[in-house]
């Protein structure tokens, strides 16, 4: 059975195994780069004020995923958000009828016009560059999207599930996540992803595809003012 302790500090794994081309390194603790996304992670407390007093001059927002870092006295106190970790172990079996594409550069525009409608806090100009996104088009626009976002060896995360407000109760979502899960499966790797612990309609959608709920996992979003 693969070991699932890198999803304790899926930020820092990701940053260490898949995505290290991407990382901002200050140690021990790490950061992905600021076109990114907004996220790091650290294995040593001491460390963290130093480099988050670094970072803090490269991007506005960001967040440190996991234990509560210690902060330089130059920024405010961390805002806690706490996310579901949740993880599917079996393909899905919901039926595929629309017609689902593969996004590359050519549908850029349309991918960022639909992720300011929902997702824009976390998304950076270069997030769709981290894995496979995925998308369904209604009369030539883009109306729902699927994405993979941070890549351990084992482990990829679907992220962006997005459905734009006018084309919501058609399954579009659980087709794109049931499309999306089964090509990481297909790569030998198991899907997980992360939803805010308040956000309780896509907790049950993805119960209800089989996602587990695995642990709590807190985000720190730190801010210069």
């Amino acid at each position: 059975m693969i070991n699932e302790d890198v999803l304790d500090n899926p930020v820092w794994f990701s940053l260490t195994e898949t995505h290290y081309k991407n990382c901002i390194d200050f140690g021990n603790v790490k950061f992905y780069q600021t076109d990114y996304t907004p996220f790091g992670a650290f294995v040593k407390y001491e460390d963290t004020a130093q480099a988050i007093e670094k970072h803090s001059k490269l991007i506005k927002d960001f967040f440190i995923v996991g234990n509560k870092p210690k902060m330089p006295p130059t920024l405010n106190p961390p805002i806690k958000y706490v996310g579901l970790q949740m993880i599917l172990y079996n393909k899905i079996g919901y039926p595929i009828t629309e017609n689902i594409i593969e996004l590359d550069d050519s549908h850029y525009e349309d991918l960022i016009r639909l992720i300011k409608l929902a997702y824009p806090e976390y998304f950076k100009a270069k997030t769709n560059t981290l894995g496979r996104y995925y998308g369904i088009y209604k009369n030539k626009r883009l109306v729902a999207i699927t994405g993979e976002r941070m890549q351990t060896k084992n482990f990829t995360e679907i992220s962006a599930v997005i459905t734009h407000p006018d084309h919501l109760g058609n399954g579009y979502a659980k087709q794109l996540i049931t499309h999306t899960s089964k090509n990481i499966f297909d790569k030998n790797k198991t899907p997980f992803l992360h939803v805010d612990e308040t956000n309780l309609g896509p907790i049950n959608l993805y119960k209800k595809l089989g996602f587990i709920t695995r642990r709590k996992l807190k985000f720190w979003k730190i801010s210069r003012d």
